[in-house]
């Protein structure tokens, strides 16, 4: 299929008259790419936005002014298309504090009609039998100058947004569940950013930390303040700095001279930039106070009960459905549901994660299975 050509936007220039004619536009069609495996915190390199009528791409790394970009974005009028828009709208607000308003998501659409395989590119090959080229999935998109072949790739990312939307928004409408997406979309765009921020914490995540013993611990929780430094200090993830499996192995082996060092497993890349470091952290952490896990929220009994009841209706009904379970009701709603523990309708109404169109479909079912 010969696509029309896309226009990428570099200069000031470029973008006011791509934003003239996006701010004449009552809906638009959205992605980003980020830089989420080449950097300490990603950042947005480059947005796509598709019109009716013309494809851009534009270059957020050039110094450009893209606040009337955010007034289209925060506009409750204007519809932004996204597919899977989560990440996309955590970047958003995170990097530019814009919340978007008037979301269609074409994967929650797809999901909630039961689409067994709703990736971007499994729809346009279900839908259309079109086949997306992945080469460029995992780009460093921050990275300039952009091949030719990259950017072509970025720009179907929305190109085919338009259809699919009027095609899922058809199939919504006929199976009677276009009340039920409208709200799930609503409730994407609340959805807040998780804090990425280091914490001295953070260790405890880290696979295989558990098996270790209490001084250990200690090691592997000053071995990972050391990576974290340096990651932020090199703008590389931390996994690029030193995995993982290594720091647990260097935490179990407490290794105090260069020559022990070198014979843990898997460390030998790092001996010559992060030797020294590594085993002054060792040393560090066999001087430091025992860390204590950080204590979760607890549930009493009867919240575990409520939700695990509430989990196993929502099975039952996404089976009978052929959906998955957080279609019918969001894991956050029932947790809602299981600490609040509702009697009545006027209590389900306080209950902001679950909607309206979810509390009038499935109130009744909810409130018998809390009272039992």
């Amino acid at each position: 299929m010969t696509l029309s050509p896309y226009k990428l936007i570099t200069t000031t220039h470029e973008w006011e008259k791509c934003l003239t004619k996006l701010q004449a536009e009552t809906q638009i069609m959205i992605d980003l790419e980020a830089n989420s495996m080449f950097a300490y915190r990603e950042s947005v390199c480059l947005i796509q936005i598709s019109s009716p009528e013309q494809d851009y791409i534009i270059d957020p790394t050039v110094g450009i002014d893209l606040s009337g970009l955010g007034s289209i974005i925060t506009d409750p009028v204007v519809e932004k298309v996204l597919h899977a828009g989560e990440y996309d709208m955590f970047l958003l607000k995170r990097q530019y504090g814009w919340q978007l308003r008037n979301l269609f998501d074409t994967m929650w659409a797809a999901r909630i009609l039961g689409y067994e395989k709703y990736g971007l590119a499994n729809l346009l090959n279900t839908l259309y039998g079109l086949e997306l080229d992945k080469k460029y999935q995992r780009s460093d998109w921050c990275k300039r100058p952009l091949l030719p072949a990259q950017l072509t790739y970025a720009r179907l990312d929305t190109h085919y947004l338009l259809q699919m939307r009027d095609d899922l928004a058809k199939e919504l409408v006929k199976a009677g569940r276009m009340k039920e997406a409208l709200e799930t979309f609503e409730q994407q765009t609340l959805i807040e950013p998780k804090d990425l921020s280091f914490t001295p914490h953070d260790f405890w995540n880290i696979k295989g930390v558990s098996k270790l013993n209490p001084r250990q611990k200690a090691i592997i929780r000053e071995l990972d303040i050391f990576r974290n430094y340096h990651a932020k200090r090199r703008n590389q993830p931390p996994y690029k700095i030193i995995g993982n499996q290594v720091l647990v192995e260097i935490a179990r082996q407490e290794p105090t001279s260069m020559k022990q060092l070198r014979k843990v497993k898997g460390v030998g890349g790092y001996i010559r930039r992060y030797g020294h470091g590594l085993l002054t952290a060792v040393d560090n952490g066999k001087k430091a106070p025992i860390p204590a896990r950080p204590k979760r929220e607890s549930r009493s009994r009867q919240e575990y009960k409520r939700y695990e009841a509430l989990r196993q209706w929502r099975k039952a009904r996404a089976d009978a459905r052929a959906v998955e379970s957080d279609v019918i009701i969001s894991k956050d709603a029932m947790l809602d549901l299981a600490a609040i523990n509702p009697q009545n309708d006027d209590d389900l109404r306080k209950i902001y994660s679950l909607g309206n169109w979810h509390r009038q479909t499935y109130g009744e079912e909810i409130l018998a299975i809390l009272r039992n």
